[in-house]
């Protein structure tokens, strides 16, 4: 007689939200990462330390900085063909802000929320 192997259950990462958001702010800068859960690693990152984006900006730490940080991490997620990502929020996050102004920019850049 043959006992079959027990039924295991669904591991607890197929249920997790692959692609994550998350943001940090200081009174300089802002960044912003989307962070592939599963394996750990970064997918892709913006921030207002970049070389290239600080003649751009008026400055590195306001509003229009979080918002230009939304938009240029959309383009590079869009690039590595991930469609979607779910946001990651602290408990004394609130979306608004600059946090309102990176998750909307990431809208209008096409990347879906989860």
């Amino acid at each position: 007689m043959v006992i079959p192997p027990p039924v295991k259950p669904p591991r607890l990462t197929n249920f997790l939200k692959p692609y994550v958001l998350k943001m940090h702010f200081t009174n300089k800068f802002v960044n912003a990462q989307v962070i592939h859960s599963p394996t750990a690693t970064v997918a892709s990152s913006a921030s207002s330390q970049e070389k290239a984006l600080r003649p751009i900006m008026e400055s590195t730490r306001d509003v229009a900085a979080a918002g230009m940080i939304g938009k240029i991490l959309a383009e590079r997620l869009l690039s590595k063909n991930i469609p979607a990502v779910s946001v990651f929020l602290k408990r004394e996050q609130k979306y608004h802000g600059k946090i309102k102004a990176v998750i909307d920019s990431l809208r209008e850049g096409g990347v879906k929320l989860l």
